[in-house]
Parts: structure tokens; sequence; C-alpha cells
């Protein structure tokens, strides 16, 4: 199977071809340079790779959630890539690809896939493998989860997995186990069979971002108020003052 799978929903860029049994894999700084580096590297792997994007079976890419601005460059990538080739698009849940990363990295089966969403708040997802595919185990089927990262309150011993840890420490389910696991390209490769095989690729121009909230960044009035409560908050240790 020839596919060519792109993530650009963290501030890693990640990419990767399969031709047959073989991958080639990309990855590098995302964010701002997102836009200008995407398409010139995926062009560079395809030809490592030697294979015309009219050559592929679906064109993967991830939906969010995520940042909104590379969830955007995701798709309208994607979506021009697979018009100009004439080819589908497969979408994938950017938790989803965090939960395989982390279970090739570690073999884990039951964990929640856990995201930064910035303005301290975190997307996430609850996972199970089992019977060789990945089920949500979510209290609603299919939806993701957004909260401030003190409001996941998960049982001791729970693997969370993803990278809200370095942005929340503490803050972020201390009890839980923690693995660090981003939504790469080649998680997404491996989750591919199986979704094309349920026939979730789609037309080109279904190639459509999952947002969880529509709210893109804080009001000026709203990081004012962040900024003195963090000032006029008691250091770690402190003792309270007494009247």
């Amino acid at each position: 199977m020839n596919l060519l799978a792109l993530d650009t929903s963290t501030d890693t860029l990640s990419i990767a071809v399969q031709r047959g049994d073989a991958v080639w894999e990309h990855s590098g700084p995302g964010g701002p340079q997102t836009s200008t580096q995407l398409i010139p590297a995926i062009q560079a792997l395809m030809a490592e790779a030697g294979l015309e994007f009219a050559e592929l079976a679906a064109i993967v890419f991830g939906r969010g959630p995520g940042s909104f601005t590379g969830l955007r460059t995701a798709c309208s990538v994607a979506q021009g890539l697979a018009f100009g080739a004439r080819v589908p698009v497969l979408p994938m849940d950017s938790l989803l690809a965090v939960a395989e990363q982390a279970r090739m990295q570690c073999g884990c089966t039951d964990l929640v896939a856990v995201l930064d969403a910035r303005m301290n708040e975190v997307y996430h997802a609850a996972y199970h493998y089992g019977d060789g595919r990945w089920n949500d185990i979510g209290e609603h089927s299919g939806d993701f989860g957004l909260c401030a990262p003190e409001a996941l309150q998960l049982p001791p011993g729970t693997v969370v997995a993803g990278n809200a840890l370095a942005a929340y420490g503490e803050r972020l389910a201390p009890q839980a186990r923690h693995v660090t696991a981003l939504p790469t390209a080649t998680a997404m490769l491996r989750l591919a069979p199986a979704q094309l095989a349920a026939d979730r690729a789609l037309p080109a121009d279904q190639a459509l971002p999952r947002y969880i909230r529509d709210k893109v960044a804080q009001t000026t009035a709203e990081r004012e108020a962040a900024r003195e409560a963090a000032a006029s908050a008691p250091a770690p240790g402190a003792s309270p003052t007494q009247p």
C-alpha cells in the first residue's frame, strides 16, 4: 500500500511516506515554520520513496484536535495534493495517533491521550487497544474532552500519553504514569489500513479539521486578568498572610 501521512497539529512537523513495506520519515520544527516547510518536505520525501502522488492509495492527515493554524495547514495541503492527484484523503484523529505512538513506544494498551490545548487547557480521550484495534472508552464514545489540567482526575497509575506534561507539570494528573508521545505520521500509517478497510477515506473536498472549541485565543482583558491572578498567587510553600 502506498500512503502519504502528515501531521501539523503540534509544534512538531511530522511526515511519513509508505511504499509497500518501506517507510520514509521526516520530523522537524512546526509552528510558524510549517507553512513554508511542509510542501517542500513532502516533495522531498516522495522523491526519496520514488512515488508519484497519483500512485497513493490515500493522503492521511491529522485533523485534530490541536493547533488551529496547524490543522488548517494540514487540511489545505492534504486537500490540494489530493485534488491534484485525484486520490482520497483519510482524516485521522490526533489523540488516536498519540495513543498508537505510545503503544509502539511503551506497549501501552489502556491510556488517556492528552495534548496541550494552550490557554491553560488540555484535550483528552481515553482508549483501549484489543483485538488489533483501538476503541475509545470515554463517557461519550467518539467525543474528546477539553478541560483545565487540574480537572483531569484519574486513578493512580493511569497511563497518560501526550505532550502536556512539559507545559503543566504537577498540575496534570500527578499520580499518573506519564509517557511523552506525539501524533506522528508513522503512527498514522499504522492506523491507516484499518481506517481504509472501514471505508473512512473521503473525497478531497471533505478534508476538514476537527475542532473541540471555537475560541482561538484569549482577549486582552482575559490575558491581563490571568497575569494579575498569577502575580497575586502565593509562592509555592509560602504561608498565608495573616490579617
